[in-house]
């Protein structure tokens, strides 16, 4: 992440009733902030609302400070920006000496916004975190810190509101961004029109980071190839998430295996061709189960960090299906060990493109993942929640 000095603003007027600063430092909190935004902004039009963030926030109407939400880190390799991103907290903290920050909300990454947690209410703002601390996945202890530093955590999947209850932290399942898509049938069966010809489809989803791109992405292409090799009219489609993506993968790998394609169509679109997606951990594996559409998911870590990160993560489950439900209804493979090459990929893949019986029962899975997210809109809960916060009594 790579972000550039700055001129602070001229501090806002002593009648200013105090900004809404958003923290964010990854495209996908990005991405399901900005909907909420947008819906403050409609309510309160002349409610100034501040970001550290990226284009999705400053599409949906927040000013921007610094731009830090455009690639993001995952694993331990995220230790390396511990230093750049301490120099974006002290401007952070310098920036709210000078501006009447009233609350905060901090967007997930709290290795990053802990810190700008203890510095702002410090300086007397409140907090709300948008996205819950996956704490109950690993680092459980980090609780205490959470506690002492917030005063709402809004949650995304349905069992988060009890565990951060039950451990004295105000919390509240507003529902989740990706579940809550309108997606139109006709317009998604037009628009795959222009996309490869085969059978079976198989979609590649390799990350939306750039080292989730050099992990992942080798593993999974081996695993088409030996796909195609059991059945010789298959085709895959790897989608790359924005041009920086599309570009990593033609220079990591020029040339392509047999029947794969490099696009950047739109998410909605693609699942809806796909037989079956490939796919790395991650938000995406709900948006591939809003469409019911079958997977398997993989994370690749160096074989080293495999034993470190099998002691650090206790959660049962990686793969946000299998957490919502608390059983493995899609086959997860996190953390996946490169040197395995594509062969536990293979032995999942296969009966899900071969067995309907296998493939069904996958499906209802995805079907009751979906049920666990009715009736919540996460973007009207959340700016509630929010202004709720915000408009407390001191």
């Amino acid at each position: 992440m790579s972000v550039p000095e700055i001129t602070l603003p001229v501090p806002g007027a002593g009648s200013e009733p105090g900004v809404v600063l958003i923290t964010t430092f990854e495209p996908s909190g990005d991405a399901h902030v900005a909907p909420v935004v947008r819906e403050i902004r409609r309510r309160r039009p002349d409610l100034r609302i501040v970001a550290w963030g990226g284009p999705r926030l400053e599409e949906a109407g927040a000013e921007i400070i610094e731009r830090t939400a455009d690639d993001g880190v995952m694993g331990l390799a995220g230790f390396l920006k511990a230093f750049e991103i301490k120099k974006v907290i002290d401007r952070i903290d310098a920036w709210a000496a000078e501006n009447p920050v009233r609350l905060h909300v901090a967007v997930d990454s709290p290795s990053a916004n802990f810190p700008i947690c203890e510095r702002l209410r410090a300086r007397g703002a409140r907090t709300v975190h948008f996205i819950a601390p996956k704490i109950w996945a690993w680092g459980s202890w980090r609780v205490r810190r959470l506690r002492r530093n917030t005063d709402l955590v809004l949650c995304l999947l349905p069992f988060e509101e009890s565990w951060f209850g039950d451990r004295g932290v105000e919390a509240r399942f507003v529902g989740h961004p990706v579940m809550r898509k309108v997606l139109d049938p006709r317009v998604l069966e037009v628009e795959a029109e222009s996309l490869p010809g085969g059978e079976p489809r198989i979609l590649i989803l390799p990350g939306s980071r750039s080292g989730e791109i050099h992990a992942n992405l080798g593993h999974q292409l081996a695993a088409f190839t030996r796909i195609r090799d059991r059945h010789p009219g298959a085709v895959a489609l790897i989608r790359a998430t924005n041009d920086g993506i599309a570009a990593l993968i033609r220079a990591r790998f020029p040339t392509l295996p047999d029947g794969v394609h490099l696009r950047q169509d739109r998410l909605e679109t693609t699942i809806g061709w796909a037989d079956l997606a490939l796919a790395t951990s991650g938000t995406v594996s709900l948006d591939l189960a809003r469409q019911s559409c079958p997977m398997v998911g993989s994370y690749a870590i160096p074989a080293w960090q495999m034993p470190i990160a099998n002691t650090l993560v206790r959660a049962a489950f990686k793969l946000l299906p299998n957490i919502v439900l608390d059983r493995e209804v899609v086959p997860e493979f996190v953390p996946y060990r490169n040197g395995l090459a594509a062969r536990p990929i293979i032995e999942a893949a296969l009966p899900i493109l071969e067995d309907d019986g296998v493939r069904d029962r996958l499906v209802a899975g995805l079907d009751e993942v979906r049920a666990a997210f009715e009736g919540f809109e996460p973007d009207t809960r959340s700016a509630d929640a929010i202004l709720e916060v915000f408009d407390r009594e001191d």
